[in-house]
């Protein structure tokens, strides 16, 4: 039996939780919302009050979590700490969100969406995160092959390879037709699964290999319409025994998500093969998988120096290719291939400008700029302050993650009606 991890003991480390909170009607920040935090299990014992600030941020919080060699090694023992919050604004539903996990010497987000009160809830409000698929009990992955066969009828229906906007989460298996489908960004459900099946602590390498893999699989889905191919209406299932754990409402890793961003639009391939491999995997503890990445396997390979195309060439062989998407779907215009900074002008200076300008509209704690297309100092300020507020390395330039996460944030509060 396992040993649950209990708050007042083995807390000889400490991670660090920020919450962010937004409009679920607009996208826009909501300031002064207030945050109550208990310790899960215990939602009485609320143990610190925060606010949001006009971003509708709160600052790093620092908590005790267990030691982080729980989360290097198998063990019984639970490797992160499970806190509750209740979210309560003017004008909103109030929102709790229990078994938000925090790990040791890595720093976890909370995305809170509100809906305002009158609005019709079409979201659960109350948030139940379940454990990580390497500590908790989950059903194996069935095997399929990892190439689809390109002559059964209608099987591949996409003429090239696109990163979609959005993919659909159909949320359990799928022979469960009460299961909800979600809208969800599909940088943000790679966030979520990175988060939800392996852990923050370990090594970037190895992080990297596993997101890679992850990104891949849902690619497979995506550009063979798999599900849809089989009548149903959606992209993926949050069922490890079909797809891969996605959890409605939980938090992700900051390491995690600028991975994510710097490398969403990749995926794993080999010659002479079209479509994205469907890279299957499997924890290498409890189950094993011969001809699959195994998680823990690859922590080990990533504590050996190995890089991310290395452990993937160690199971999947030495035919398996990082590639690029050809689209990015639902952006205004795609990244310029160079890095933006002062002195850099023309017409992707000015709809960068054009585009930060929009946001501050909803995040007024960001300059308005004069967009002229000239990349100038009042330009760099506003870079920096954007990548602040949105958890980018502030370096004032606009690189491929800054980029996109601008586009991201710009359709997003620019739009009138949210797909979500």
């Amino acid at each position: 039996m396992k040993c649950m991890y209990q708050t007042q003991t083995d807390a000889s480390d400490t991670g660090s939780l920020e919450m962010h909170v937004e409009s679920r009607v607009n996208n826009e920040p909501v300031p002064d919302a207030r945050i109550e935090l208990s310790y899960t299990g215990e939602p009485d014992s609320v143990f610190e009050e925060v606010r949001t600030n006009e971003s509708g941020q709160t600052q790093q919080i620092e908590l005790k979590a267990p030691p982080i060699d729980y989360s290097l090694e198998p063990s019984q023992s639970q490797p992160y700490a499970q806190y509750t919050i209740q979210i309560t604004a003017e004008g909103y539903q109030p929102v709790t969100i229990t078994g938000i996990q925090v790990l040791p010497e890595v720093t976890a987000v909370q995305d809170i969406r509100l809906q305002p009160v009158g609005a019709a809830a079409s979201w659960p409000d109350d948030i139940v995160i379940p454990a990580n698929t390497l500590y908790g009990n989950f059903p194996p992955k069935m095997e399929e092959a990892e190439i689809k066969p390109i002559r059964q009828t209608g099987e591949i229906v996409l003429s090239r390879i696109v990163v979609p906007e959005y993919v659909v989460v159909h949320d359990g298996a799928p022979t469960d037709n009460t299961a909800t489908d979600y809208y969800i960004r599909y940088k943000d459900y790679i966030k979520n699964v990175a988060s939800s099946e392996i852990y923050a602590t370990w090594p970037d390498a190895t992080i990297r290999a596993n997101v890679l893999a992850i990104m891949s699989f849902t690619m497979n889905r995506v550009y063979t319409e798999w599900y849809r191919n089989k009548g149903y209406n959606y992209t993926i299932t949050s069922s490890t025994a079909f797809d891969q754990k996605w959890s409605y409402g939980r938090n992700i890793f900051s390491n995690i998500s600028l991975i994510v961003d710097e490398m969403f639009q990749n995926f794993l391939s080999r010659p002479n093969v079209t479509q994205p491999i469907l890279t299957q995997y499997c924890d290498g503890q409890r189950v094993s998988c011969p001809n699959w990445m195994t998680q823990w396997g690859s922590k080990y390979l990533g504590d050996q120096g190995y890089s991310a195309i290395e452990i993937l060439r160690y199971y999947y062989g030495s035919n398996m290719y990082i590639n690029t998407a050809e689209e990015i779907s639902g952006i205004p215009a795609s990244w310029p291939g160079v890095v933006l900074t002062i002195g850099s002008s023309g017409s992707k200076v000015r709809q960068m400008q054009e585009q930060l300008n929009r946001i501050a509209r909803a995040y007024p704690a960001m300059p308005t700029i004069t967009a002229d297309g000239i990349y100038g100092s009042q330009t760099q300020a506003a870079v920096e302050k954007f990548q602040s507020i949105f958890g980018l390395p502030v370096t004032g330039d606009v690189d491929f993650r800054t980029w996109y996460k601008i586009s991201e944030i710009y359709v997003g509060v620019s739009r009138i009606a949210e797909l979500a």
